[in-house]
């Protein structure tokens, strides 16, 4: 008589469980990274639109801080007219800017698109540098705002 094995044994009773074993470990672990990489591009992506409202919200504050900058002179010159100081825009947006904790390039890359007496244009520059996606994407995202502040008067 021939000794049995254990494992001819249990092959013999249930040969299908045996080939199946460790079939769906391969399918968890696949949709588990797609899942993941799927989800950091969601979340950076909604902290890049979210830098991007910070930057046209600080364009817009920027803007009318500059067009505070009001010509005295001039106003006490035309009766009742108050032009904006255009000269002085490009130092006023970068005193904002060092207000704002803005440095580097940011701030080097932010300023007055256009200024006159009537309105002040600035343009601001946040880099926003990917939290996730820095894996597949080595690079920083720059993302502008840019508002106008008019001086409407009379």
């Amino acid at each position: 008589m021939r000794p049995v094995r254990l494992k001819s044994l249990v092959r013999e009773r249930f040969p299908s469980r045996a080939d199946d074993r460790g079939s769906g470990a391969g399918a968890v672990i696949l949709f588990a990274l797609v899942f993941l990489s799927l989800a950091a591009f969601v979340v950076d992506g909604g902290l890049s639109i979210s830098q991007r409202e910070r930057a046209a919200d600080l364009a817009e504050q920027a803007a009318r801080y500059a067009a505070q900058d009001i010509d005295r002179e001039a106003l006490y010159g035309n009766e009742g007219e108050a032009p904006i100081n255009a000269g002085n825009c490009p130092a006023r947006v970068a005193a904002f800017a060092a207000e704002s904790g803005m440095s580097g390039a940011d701030a080097a890359a932010s300023g007055c698109v256009e200024a006159d007496a009537d309105h002040v244009e600035v343009r601001i520059q946040l880099t926003y540098r990917p939290v996730f996606t820095g894996i597949f994407y080595g690079g920083s995202i720059h993302v502008s705002g840019t508002a106008v502040a008019e001086n409407k008067v009379g």
